[in-house]
């Protein structure tokens, strides 16, 4: 199962469980559920992931370092600073979140599967070896940040 680390980007990935999140809720209209105020949470829980997101990738150029997720090898700069006092992952808590904001929009409880699955895939195929990447470079200034701070939240 290594082949498939570090081969899909992040962003891709995002848009490829949307689109199998849609299909699934086109398929199983009978999960369907209504959402009070399903608009206003949308834009919250979405605005909420931007902002994450965005400030990850900002700490990041703060500290010019790459954020290619493709290659963690090339990290010149550990970012402890900022959101990465609060969550290792912000770009991906991010994007976890806009595709909690999705499942809000498509209503459909068959949809939240999706979300977990998306979890278990980041940290498998993509987080585990970028802290197998980071470890080497930054040793035990990256062990010791990540017993301060969780992976996800």
């Amino acid at each position: 199962m290594q082949s498939l680390e570090l081969k899909i980007p992040p962003l891709a990935l995002v848009v490829i469980f949307a689109g199998l999140m849609w299909l699934l809720a086109r398929l199983t209209p009978g999960f369907d559920y209504a959402v009070p105020l399903r608009q206003v949470l949308v834009v919250v829980v979405s605005a909420l992931a931007v902002l994450i997101a965005l400030a990850g990738v900002a700490s990041f150029r703060r500290a010019s370092t790459t954020v290619n997720p493709l290659n963690p090898g090339s990290s010149s700069t550990l970012v402890v600073s900022g959101i990465y006092r609060v969550t290792r992952n912000p770009m991906y808590l991010g994007f976890l979140l806009l595709l909690a904001a999705w499942a809000l929009l498509l209503s459909n409880l068959a949809v939240l599967l999706f979300l977990p699955v998306f979890v278990w895939y980041m940290n498998r195929f993509q987080i585990l070896p970028e802290e197998r990447a980071l470890t080497s470079l930054f040793g035990n200034d990256y062990t010791n940040y990540c017993a301060r701070v969780r992976r996800w939240l």
